[in-house]
Order: structure tokens, then sequence, then C-alpha cells
């Protein structure tokens, strides 16, 4: 069997990765990568700017296509795809052909139709060149304008802001990250990004971009209003990269993408669609882990298994943007009839916390996170599994003052089926599993199941489980927050109240090792905030 895959990013090397799992061992596998390098982490793009090379972003583990014995052809872009004959013609006018191929294509940024888009020194955030030509383009220059105020925006404005430029950020809706927080949370997440030294402008609707008199652009507004800056980089989303399936005359869903079944399957039951690219039930998906959950439906497919599909995906995330810790579960909006929503607001802090819970309070529908989202792990197994609320919800995002963590859902209430890591469909199951195998530090974790390995945002979750079983089986377990300190929380807040502790620097001098994680900074900066009552957000506390 002959299988072409067109795109190598995160969703098609996952597709590669399931197929050499599978022991497919008798394709004739070849793949398409229209960039110059193989599949990078693109959550983790803007590392770039922190030091990061492009192989330290690099998914492609040493000698995997020696190994698979897959064929991966770099700078190869497909032009064409002929269903009747079953091929694929490249960009050099070779003809490659297929049994099944598997369009892996993922999406491409939207440049809003603004006269003076193509100017020098215009940018878009999306590859690795992207980021080289902002670099080369920063050195030469003092500000810096993002257009988008959502993830993608936020994660580029850091990007300025590690290149040392003024860095503004313009959003055409009244609030930053319209999809993931309601109002209140968009006030404290606009007051937080401008603490850190960005500038945001929302509700400005950008009509021309010209010569500047004090830099290179001028961004003129609707209002009348203008801004300068030397550099721009359009990050106000993304659009479905369908382009070869209208050509071929493949089904196309309603706001674009390649129309798939439950199967992943296209309208020709030869041709596959995964990851951006893909709309299932007219929906498009701009996050990694529905993208994964379809590369190991489609590679099970192809391989045979019938019974594998795909039935949408949980949308909720959790970030961290410029430093600042964002979370959405469910509905965050509170578009639910009926529902009810709890409040928890520290304007001095600069916290946010938003619990949507059923008419009756028995099930949470919901929940919006700005600042500190500690309790993201418990309130998501909440959500998705259906577990009854305690008579006083609240609780579960009022603070704790004594440095003790607070009580929240035992991760022995969870259902073995209960998805710990969504990214790489990881259950508690599995992870009770590999604890049974001997597995028994986080890194031997991610090793072995791949729980916590790409965003990292379960990382405390997967902790918690893991010791859990230890426990269960009479191993020992330690209370260590994290490999970086060998402490509990308590001993840590005590370490640093008796010390007078008050940066992450000089806590990890003075009691820890290595560089830190998103466990322990998260962690110690909270613990910070609750002892010396600072913002949790200053650059050096976490």
């Amino acid at each position: 069997m002959k299988i072409v895959v067109i795109g190598h990013g995160m969703v098609g090397h996952k597709f590669l990765e399931q197929l050499h799992e599978l022991g497919i061992t008798q394709a004739d596998v070849t793949v398409l990568c229209e960039e110059p390098r193989p599949a990078y982490d693109r959550v983790h793009l803007s590392e770039f700017f922190a030091g990061k090379t492009a192989d330290d972003l690099s998914l492609v583990e040493p000698g995997f296509f020696e190994r698979s014995g897959f064929t991966l052809r770099l700078a190869a872009r497909a032009v064409a795809i002929e269903r009747r004959d079953r091929t694929v013609t490249t960009a050099d006018g070779e003809v490659l052909p297929y049994d099944k191929l598997v369009l892996a294509t993922g999406s491409v940024p939207f440049v809003p139709p603004v006269p003076g888009r193509d100017r020098a020194h215009c940018f878009v955030y999306r590859t690795i060149d992207d980021l080289e030509a902002m670099q080369a383009s920063g050195a030469k220059s003092r500000t810096g304008v993002v257009v988008g105020g959502g993830l993608l925006g936020l994660e580029c404005a850091k990007a300025l802001r590690d290149l040392g430029l003024e860095t503004h950020v313009v959003e055409f809706a009244p609030r930053l990250m319209t999809v993931q927080v309601d109002d209140g949370g968009g006030r404290v997440l606009k007051a937080k990004i401008e603490a850190l030294g960005v500038h945001v402008h929302t509700g400005r609707n950008t009509v021309e971009i010209t010569d500047g008199a004090t830099a290179r652009h001028r961004m003129v507004f609707a209002d009348g209003t203008h801004l300068e800056a030397d550099m721009i980089v359009f990050s106000a989303g993304i659009r479905p990269q369908d382009a070869l399936a209208r050509q071929c005359a493949l089904a196309i869903g309603p706001r674009g993408g390649v129309a798939i079944d439950a199967h992943c399957r296209t309208s020709d039951r030869n041709v596959y669609a995964v990851g951006e690219c893909a709309s299932w039930n007219e929906q498009t998906f701009g996050l990694v882990a529905p993208g994964y959950d379809m590369a190991r439906v489609a590679a099970r497919h192809i391989s045979g298994d019938a019974s594998a599909s795909f039935a949408g995906a949980d949308m909720s995330t959790k970030l961290k943007l410029m430093g600042v810790d964002v979370a959405s579960i469910g509905d965050a909006q509170g578009r639910t009839p009926h529902c009810r929503n709890y409040q928890y607001i520290d304007e001095r802090k600069q916290i946010y916390k938003k619990i949507v819970v059923s008419e009756d309070g028995k099930l949470l529908l919901g929940a919006v996170l700005v600042g500190d989202a500690t309790e993201y792990g418990t309130l998501l197994q909440m959500a998705l599994n259906g577990i009854a609320l305690p008579d006083e919800p609240e609780f579960l995002i009022l603070p704790s003052s004594d440095g003790k963590a607070k009580p929240g859902l035992g991760v022995d209430a969870l259902p073995d089926t209960a998805q710990i890591c969504s990214c790489n469909s990881v259950s508690k199951g599995q992870i009770c599993a590999a604890v049974g195998d001997g597995v028994c530090t986080i890194a031997e974790m991610k090793a072995c199941t791949k729980a916590g390995a790409t965003c990292g945002g379960c990382v405390q979750l997967v902790t918690q489980v893991m010791k859990s079983a230890m426990a269960q089986r009479g191993m020992a377990v330690n209370n260590h927050v994290c490999e970086h300190f060998g402490y509990s929380r308590q001993e840590l807040y005590h370490l640093v109240r008796v010390g007078e502790i008050r940066s992450f620097d000089d806590l990890l001098a003075r009691h820890g090792k290595g560089l830190g994680c998103d466990v322990c900074k998260p962690l110690a900066a909270s613990i910070f905030a609750s002892c010396w009552n600072e913002f949790v957000l200053k650059r050096d506390l976490a």
C-alpha cells in the first residue's frame, strides 16, 4: 500500500508516529513537507526568541525515519491532486501515486485586507522562517505592533518583547481573547498584560498602513487615531489550508476546511484529512489536541481498524501567555440557559476566577481563570466527567491564605477512563498501568505515556494521579512539589516566609536545582503573593 502524506507539521508527524506504533511496516509512506525543516513544536514557538533553536523545537526523534522506513521530502510542495488516477503532483513536476492520501496541510494566517499590509517589515507569525525574518527586522526596529489579541497574538507579543521592542497589541474586538475569556476576565487580562509593559489597544479597526513620521509605518484606525511602529506582525487568527482540496473538488465545510466523517475520511474514501485543515461536523479546530486525536483515528482506520472514530474534542485550554496564567473550560461565557455563576476577583493581585454551574448547582458547565489557574485540573475533570459539585461550589475558586493546598477533587474519585492529558489522549487508567509497570517519576511517565509531554498544562494532575497510584501499590511516595524542589508546598511556604525570599531565582538558588518548570514556577509565584502581597506577575517572581 502506498500512502502519501501532504504536510509535516505537528499533526502530520503525530500521524506518522501512530502509523509506526501500529506496525505499518509493509506500506510505502512518502511525506511531502513544504518547509525546509521537519516537524517542530509550534505550541512553544515563541521560545525561539528566548534562545531555543530550530533543532531544540524539532519533534522528530533522531533516527525516526530510518527506523520507520518512511520517506521525508523537505521543501517539497504539492500543487495538484488527481483523484481519478490517485496521484499527487509536486512543484518540481514529480508525480507520486497513492492508495491512501492524508492531508495534514494545517492552516494559514488570516491577514486582514488592509491597504499596506504587504509593506516591508510586515510579517505573519506562523513558521520558523517567519520568526527568523522578524528577528532580522527586530534588530533594526524600536517599536513593534501585533495585530490580533487572541492566543497567537499574545504569544507573538511576547516574542516582540523578547526582541527588546516597545510592544503594542491592536485588537478589533472590545477585549483580548474573546473566545476563551469573558468581559471580567478580559479586563483583568488586559491589566496584567499592560503591567508587563505591553500597550493594549482594544476596539481598534485598522483601515490603512502607510508611511510613518517617526517610524516605518503608520497604522490608521477607523476612529481617526493612529499608531506608528517599525514592525507589524499579523496574528489575527487562522484559516484552514484547504486549497488543494478545493482544486481536486473534495467537499468543503461551510466555514472552510476539508469536510471529514467520523473516520477522518473526506468525500473521497481514499483521502483523509487531519488537523487544522479538516472540518468535522461543520467545525474546525485550532488546537493541537483535536488534531492529534484525528491523527490517531486516521492511522488506525487506514491500518484496518474500522471502529476508529473521531467524536469531537473538548476545547478547554490552559496557557501561560507572557507569564500570565489563562484557562478556559466548557461554557466559559455562561450561555447555557438558566445557568448560574460564581466569581472571585482580587483587583490588587489581578486575579479573576469564574465558574458556571447548572441551574440546580450540581454540575460544572464552564470556568474562566486569569492570573491563577491552579484549580484548572480539578475543574476540568469535574466538567468532563459530570462529577457532582460540593454544596458550596464557590470554595473551589476561593483562595487559601495559610499556604496549604485547598481541598478539591481527589484523583481517586476519577474514573479510569478520565482523560488526564488531552494532547496525547492519556487516561487515568493508562497512567496507573504505567505505575504498575514501574514508572515512578514524571520524566519516566512522559517517556512512557507522553502524558504532559506536549503543552505541559496537565503535569500537575499527572503527578497527582501517579502518586496516588504509587501509594495504592505501597510504593514510596514523596510529596515534593516537583523534581526541582525536594519540599512539599507547605515546606516551601515556610522556607519563603522564614527566609524572607521574594524571587523565584533566589528560592531556586537557595533551595532548588535546575531551571524550574510549569509546576514550581506558578506555585512559587502564588506563595510569594500570599506571603508578601506583591503582584504575582512581577518579572522576578516566576
